[in-house]
C-alpha cells in the first residue's frame, strides 16, 4: 500500500512506499501520524525545499459505492498511485421512517388533538434529501482527506458529455452524432447496469461470456431500437431465441423489466450536479467526463468492471498505458458517530431498555482501533482491529479479516487511533 508522507508542518509530500517508510522511521527521521491509513510525518523536511509532482484525484460516483484513484504524471509516464472504494451508507431512508412513525404514533397517542403546524417551511434551492447529501459529504470528507495526504493538484469526475464530434467536424448534424468514436458505449452501458451484466435469460449458466445487446421484439416484427426494447443476452441465447418475442421464448417478465426505472442511477443523476460544485470549492481545475467514454477506456486498458477501474479511466486525462497499477485497495466504509437516541424502542414505539450509557468507557469508544494482548484465556494472543464498548467492561475486537475477539477486558487493550466515523480496511485488486 502507499504511505502518506507529511512534513514536519503536517502539509502533504509526495507519497512513498513502505520499505521506504520503514527506513525512515528506523532512522528516526520520521513519526507515526495515523495507522489507518498509514501516514508518517518527516521531523526534518520542509514543502518548501521538496519537489512535487502533477498528481490527480480521479472520482466515479455512485449510488452504494464510490471509486476513487490517485495518478502521478512522472517523467516516464503515469503511475497509478492509489485505488479505493468509499462504501456508503444505505439505511439513512429507512431509518428516517422509522423515526417519523414512531414520532406520530407518540402523538397520537398521549396527546390531545392539535391543529396542524401552519405550512410556513420551505426548502432551500437545491435541496437533497438526507439520504443524498450524506452521499455528497461523504465523497467531499474523503476528497479533502487526500488533498490534505496527498498534493493534489487536480481533480476528474465522472459526469457530463462535451460535443468532441463538433470540435473535430463542426459540419456534423443529425444522427451523425450517433456513429462518432463513442457509438454504442452509452447505450451499451446503461443495458449492463440495468441488467446486472448478466444475461437475462439464462443468467449465465451456459458459460457464454460474450454479452449482446438483444432486441426484446425483434426489428423483423416490427420492433425499434428504443432503450425500452433492449436487453443484454449472451451469443448462446441470442441465436437461439431468433426471431421470437421474449414472451414468446418463454420469458415474458423480461417486458416489464425492461421498463423499470433505475433506481442508482437516479440517486447518481440527482447528486452529480451538487458534488460538481462542491468539487469547485477545491479551487483545484475539475475535468468531467462521460460514462461511455470511461467504458471505452476501461475496455482498452483490459481492466475488469470496477469501481476503482471506473475511477482510474475516468476523463480525457487517462493515458494510454499506465507504468503501475496498485495490488492493493483501500475500503472506506462509512461507520457514522453512533446514534442520538437515549433510550431503544419496540416495533410500538414504547421504550424496551434503559438510557444508554456514556459514550467513553475507561478512555474507550466504539470505533476506535486499538491493540490488545491478551494473556490467556479463549482468545489468547495479540488482537488489532476495531472495538466495540460494552458497561460491563468486556469488550469485543473485530479484525480487519472479519475475525472477533469477544469479552476482552479493556486493562489489556491501548487505543492506537481514534474513531472518526470511518473503518479503513485493504482488499487485493481484481
Amino acid at each position: 500500500m502507499t504511505v502518506f508522507v507529511l512534513d514536519k508542518r503536517g502539509r502533504a509530500l509526495m507519497p512513498c512506499t513502505e520499505k521506504r517508510a520503514r527506513l525512515l522511521l528506523e532512522r528516526s527521521r520520521a513519526r507515526v501520524v495515523r495507522v489507518a491509513p498509514f501516514t508518517i510525518r518527516l521531523v526534518d523536511r520542509l514543502l518548501e525545499d521538496s519537489e512535487l509532482q502533477l498528481m490527480r484525484l480521479k472520482l466515479d460516483p455512485g449510488s452504494k459505492v464510490t471509486g476513487v484513484a490517485v495518478t502521478l504524471n512522472g517523467q516516464q509516464g503515469t503511475k497509478a498511485v492509489l485505488l479505493a472504494d468509499i462504501v456508503h451508507r444505505t439505511e439513512i431512508k429507512s431509518k428516517l421512517d422509522a423515526r417519523r412513525a414512531l414520532r406520530r404514533g407518540r402523538r397520537q397517542r398521549k396527546t390531545r388533538y392539535r391543529k396542524p403546524r401552519f405550512l410556513n417551511r420551505r426548502r432551500t434551492e437545491g435541496w437533497l434529501a438526507p439520504s443524498l447529501e450524506d452521499r455528497v459529504n461523504q465523497v467531499m470528507n474523503t476528497t479533502w482527506r487526500m488533498m490534505h495526504w496527498l498534493p493534489i493538484q487536480a481533480v476528474s469526475m465522472e459526469l457530463v458529455r462535451f460535443d468532441t464530434q463538433a470540435l473535430d467536424n463542426p459540419e456534423i448534424q443529425g444522427v451523425e452524432y450517433q456513429q462518432g468514436e463513442l457509438l454504442g458505449y452509452e447505450v451499451r452501458e446503461y443495458l449492463l447496469t440495468k441488467f446486472g451484466r448478466t444475461c437475462v435469460y439464462c443468467k449465465g449458466k451456459r458459460g457464454d461470456v460474450h454479452l449482446e445487446v438483444e432486441h426484446i421484439i425483434p426489428r423483423s416484427r416490427g420492433g425499434s431500437n428504443r432503450v425500452s426494447n433492449l436487453t443484454i443476452a449472451c451469443h448462446t441465447c441470442n441465436q437461439e431465441k431468433g426471431n421470437l418475442t421474449a414472451e414468446e421464448y418463454g420469458y415474458p417478465e423480461i417486458g416489464a423489466k425492461a421498463k423499470a426505472p433505475l433506481k442508482d442511477a437516479a440517486f447518481v443523476n440527482a447528486t452529480r450536479w451538487r458534488l460538481y460544485h462542491r468539487l469547485q470549492e477545491t479551487r483545484q481545475p475539475v475535468e468531467c467526463g462521460t460514462g461511455g467514454r470511461t467504458k471505452m477506456q476501461r475496455t482498452q486498458h483490459e481492466l475488469p468492471k470496477e469501481h476503482y477501474y471506473d475511477a482510474l479511466c475516468v476523463g480525457a486525462s487517462t493515458p494510454s498505458a499506465f507504468i503501475g497499477i496498485p495490488k492493493m485497495v483501500l475500503t472506506l466504509t462509512v461507520k457514522g458517530r453512533g446514534s442520538r437516541r437515549m433510550v431503544l424502542c419496540d416495533r410500538y414505539g414504547f421504550p424496551r431498555g434503559k438510557a444508554k450509557a456514556a459514550k467513553r468507557i475507561h478512555g474507550f469508544q466504539t470505533g476506535d482501533r486499538v491493540r490488545a494482548d491478551v494473556p490467556t484465556g479463549k482468545y489468547a494472543g495479540t488482537w488489532c482491529g476495531r472495538v466495540s464498548i460494552r458497561a460491563n467492561d468486556y469488550f469485543d475486537i473485530k479484525g480487519p479479516d472479519g475475525v472477533m475477539a469477544q469479552g476482552v477486558s479493556w486493562k489489556h487493550m491501548r487505543v492506537l487511533q481514534r474513531a472518526d466515523g470511518w473503518h479503513y480496511g485493504t482488499k487485493p485488486t481484481a
